[in-house]
């Protein structure tokens, strides 16, 4: 059986140990279980036979932007089980022209972290980005929901799907963490994909069997958050839901197979 893991966080070797204690302090101290480099992501990776990672960073000022860019490009390049996302910030103000060079260079969405960069995903500022995307046939991955913060409110994403229907968006989490009724109120919609990432290892089963009832089943991906999941732990966390072979084929794999193939011809 193939495995794509559709959400893994990459770093520069040089601060890779830095970047995963800013994710353990944001999580209130999270015990991190890698250091988030491409070396151990794809030796984590390689113990359950993961064939492609959908990879990212996320900028926390305009000024990272385009070097996170152009790591993540790099990266792609060097590694052919990595399919990248780039990163953008609010107020970075050539973002076209930025969002061409990652279209140019085979990175076909972008990943954003509302929490982390202290912005509300349906902020007016973003809306000039999603025509970018769509115009471009670019998609964007979001982190959702924090019961501490509003950046990324389940209800926030659900107002950007209805006002961008041409606009893919990837609800990460099972959209929304730690405020999935929410998620699962609203989320149901055409546009709307889901990730499994940090929600089995939060106690989420219960809610994740939900999701799988309400949501469509062909828009959910396999995802570890890697550094902060292991990629055997997060295997066994999915196995457990107890999900049909059919159901569980399609999870691990051929969903964002199916997905990716809107945005790029080549085999994954």
């Amino acid at each position: 059986m193939k495995i794509i893991d559709a959400h893994a966080h990459i770093f520069p070797a040089k601060i890779a140990e830095k970047a995963v204690q800013s994710i353990s302090d944001f999580y209130s101290g999270a015990e991190m279980t890698h250091i988030g480099s491409s070396e151990e992501l794809i030796k984590s990776g390689d113990v359950i036979g993961v064939d492609k990672y959908l990879v990212f960073s996320t900028a926390t000022t305009v000024h990272q932007v385009e070097s996170i860019n152009s790591f993540i490009i790099e990266q792609t390049e060097k590694y052919e089980q990595f399919i990248g996302l780039g990163t953008m910030f609010i107020g970075y103000k050539n973002f076209e022209s930025e969002l061409r060079r990652l279209k140019e260079n085979g990175i076909n969405g972008i990943k954003l972290h509302p929490d982390f960069q202290k912005f509300n995903f349906d902020s007016e500022e973003l809306y000039s980005l999603y025509d970018a995307l769509v115009s471009l046939n670019m998609f964007v991955l979001t982190h959702a929901g924090d019961y501490r913060y509003e950046y990324s409110n389940p209800r926030r994403i659900a107002k950007i799907a209805e006002a961008f229907p041409s606009l893919d968006i990837i609800a990460a989490h099972f959209g929304g963490w730690s405020q999935w009724d929410i998620a699962i109120d609203c989320l149901n919609l055409p546009n709307v994909y889901f990730d499994t990432s940090s929600t089995l290892g939060f106690d989420g089963d219960q809610y994740a069997k939900r999701a799988f009832d309400v949501f469509d089943n062909s828009h959910i991906f396999f995802g570890t958050d890697f550094p902060m999941w292991d990629h055997k732990k997060e295997l066994e966390n999915i196995q457990r839901l107890g999900l049909s072979d059919e159901t569980f084929e399609k999870v691990m794999y051929k969903n964002f197979c199916n997905f990716y193939k809107k945005y790029d011809n080549k085999e994954l």
